[in-house]
Formats: structure tokens, C-alpha cells, sequence
């Protein structure tokens, strides 16, 4: 059986995971969550909840997770695998010819502040935007069509991006995808009871809803450095198809 590797590269605080939770709920779907988490964390130093049991947890050489998880055996014919832009830390990229490359992004302005309650101050790096408009440029050259979602229009209608994402991905569309229960999920990284909160709150897809509180100034720098690569990036996103 030829397994489908699809290979989600979203940044931080991006419904990242309620998007694998969705794919986990199709029937010819396993979901693996953030394989190259313990690597990145182990390589860089990285100062995040949880780092030394995420550390202990994983795998922590990047060519044995790409050879063993990423392209290792698989009894479904989808892998969806849940993965972070900035955690591609000195990797050689070679292997994502052979997977399905999907970009997950949303507005620095209202990402930003959710990460800085995670991790404090946030850099350029820690958000992906720069990671992930490299590996569009990259992707594009390999001769692939990665999909881009945006957050905020897959949280304004979740069925028509998921529909449209589907038939990229040439995969049947499933209603089961919409909905999921309540709570931690056997496919939840152990690093979950300190990122995966509101998540857990949720059994499908919140409606997008603007924030309201102000930007923290503190964080106008660095969002000044995320915009134009969003900007990239958001230009080939998944919108929503109007209602005929």
C-alpha cells in the first residue's frame, strides 16, 4: 500500500491542531503530532514549557526521525503529520520530495500575542513566517503546488476550505472532519496540557472572531518583521467559495 505523507508546516498558535484533530477523524487517516519538536528542542537550547520531557519523550536526531516517522511505515494510506516551519533547524529539505506539503499561516497581529503568553518575548524565527515563505519559494522549485490556509478564513468557514483542501490533496472530503470530541486526544504531543488548552475546550472549528485587546507595543517590532512575509504567503491562500 503507497502511503500519502502529508506534512502540515504551520507556525505557533495557528489552529495547527485542531486541524489534526479534524484529519485524525477520517478513517483513512493516522496523525502523528510535531515529530521534529524534541529535535529542534534538543538543537537549539529552546526555552519552551515542558522542554526536558518533550526532550526525554522524542527522538532527538533529525535523520532518524525523517527516516523512521516522517517516511517510516504507516498502516493507513493518509499520515497526516502536524509539523512546525521553525522547527526545520539545519535539515536537509530532500526528503519532502517524497510528502505532500501543506502551509498553515495567520495574522502576526493576533498570533504574536498568544505565543508571547507561551514563551515570552517571541522572535522572528520562533514565529515560522520567514521559514515558511522560504519553503514555498523551495516547494515551488521542486515542481509541488503547496496548499496555503490561512487560519482566520478556515475558521470562517471551515467546510468550504476543508473541501477545497480535500480536492488539493486529491482526498475525499468527510463531514466527520467538522468535529471532534471534547478533550485531550491519544494523538496529543505530552507537551500538550501547556499549548493545547482552548483546543481542548473545543469539539470543532470556532468561528473566527477579531480580537479585541489592544496590540502590546512591545511586540511592534517584531511584527513589523513578520508582515511581509505573511503578506506573501496570505496571497495564495484557501478562501472561502461563495454560495452559489
Amino acid at each position: 500500500m503507497q502511503t500519502q505523507r502529508i506534512c502540515l508546516w504551520s507556525g505557533p498558535r495557528n489552529v495547527s491542531t485542531a486541524l489534526m484533530y479534524a484529519f485524525a477523524q477520517r478513517r483513512d487517516t493516522r496523525v502523528i503530532d510535531e515529530p521534529l519538536y524534541g529535535y529542534y528542542l534538543h538543537a537549539t537550547g529552546a526555552s519552551h514549557p515542558g522542554s526536558a520531557e518533550v526532550i526525554a519523550a522524542m527522538r532527538t536526531n533529525s535523520e532518524q526521525v525523517i527516516r523512521e516517522v516522517i517516511l517510516g511505515p504507516c498502516e493507513k494510506p493518509v499520515l497526516f503529520m502536524k509539523q512546525m516551519a521553525h522547527h526545520l533547524v539545519d535539515i536537509e529539505l530532500g526528503f519532502m520530495r517524497e510528502t505532500v506539503n501543506v502551509l498553515l499561516i495567520r495574522d502576526p497581529g493576533e498570533m504574536l500575542p498568544s505565543l508571547e503568553k507561551i514563551i515570552g518575548k517571541p522572535t522572528l524565527a520562533d514565529t515560522g513566517l520567514k521559514k515558511q515563505a522560504e519553503l514555498l519559494k523551495f516547494l515551488k522549485a521542486l515542481g509541488q503546488s503547496p496548499p496555503v490556509l490561512d487560519s482566520r478564513e478556515l475558521l470562517r468557514d471551515a467546510e468550504s476550505v476543508l473541501r477545497q483542501l480535500c480536492e488539493r490533496l486529491g482526498l475525499p472530503f468527510e463531514r466527520a472532519m467538522l468535529s471532534w470530541p471534547r478533550g485531550p486526544h491519544p494523538d496529543d504531543g505530552v507537551w500538550a496540557r501547556h499549548w493545547y488548552g482552548n483546543v481542548h475546550q473545543s469539539t470543532g472549528f470556532v468561528p473566527y472572531r477579531p480580537k479585541t485587546e489592544p496590540f502590546p507595543p512591545a511586540l511592534r517590532d517584531i511584527l513589523a518583521e513578520c508582515v511581509p512575509y505573511y503578506e506573501t504567503l496570505r496571497a495564495e491562500a484557501l478562501t472561502p467559495e461563495e454560495p452559489l
